[in-house]
Formats: C-alpha cells, structure tokens, sequence
C-alpha cells in the first residue's frame, strides 16, 4: 500500500494550489485521512484530517479558513484546496491514511512521499 501525493508547486502570495493524493495497492477500506507539512527545521505539523465519511474534518489553527479538505473514497483520493497562500505556508506537504489491508485485519498509519510547495512574496 502506498499514498502518491501531488500538486505542489510555486506560487505568489495570495495565490492558490490543489494537492492530491492516491492511496493504491491492496486495500480494503481507508479511515481518516489527512495533510501534514513541515518546514525546514520545523517539526511536522497537521493541516487538515478529514474521516471516512467526510461529515468531520479538523483544520490547524494557521488554516484560518484559506484550505479545504475533500476526499473521494471511489477514487482513494483526497485533495487539499489551498487558497490566499502566505510565504510562510512554504513547506514539504505530506498526506496520511490510516488503511485496512482486509476486514480481519488492524488498520495501520502510511505517509506519502511530500510534494513541495513554495509561496514567494
């Protein structure tokens, strides 16, 4: 099982990205899934989490309303909206699933990869 993300990129202050993210491999049900970032020499922050059915969603407080969390569990995707991005959203952006293998079994945390994502003034 593995989590691909993408969509990262450079932009301007106040300007916006979409990242995604494709959970593959053999699953059988995907839980919370979830964005993190971090900066260099910064520890790793949450930006958003969203659950399986997408009725509760969390956001880091930095958020302020400027990113939106969505997912399609048909695709095994989620999707992070970033809009009005400030140089200090500059960051390594990771995204997280807590995934199932098979109903017998224990659902278990993976990480993707990082895309990058750089906001000049």
């Amino acid at each position: 099982v593995q989590l691909q993300a993408s969509g990262g990129g450079s932009v301007q202050t106040g300007g916006s990205l979409r990242l995604s993210c494709v959970a593959s491999g053999n699953i059988f049900r995907i839980n919370d899934m979830g964005w993190y970032r971090q900066a260099p020499g910064n520890q790793r922050e949450m930006v958003a989490k969203i659950t399986r059915d997408s009725t509760a969603t969390l956001y880091g407080d930095f958020v302020k309303g400027r990113f939106s969390i969505s997912r399609d569990n048909a695709k095994n995707m989620i999707y992070l909206q970033m809009s009005n991005l400030k140089p200090e959203d500059t960051a390594v952006y990771y995204c997280n699933a807590d995934v199932q293998r098979s109903r017998l079994t224990l659902p278990f945390g993976i990480w993707g990869q990082g895309t990058l994502v750089t906001v000049s003034s």
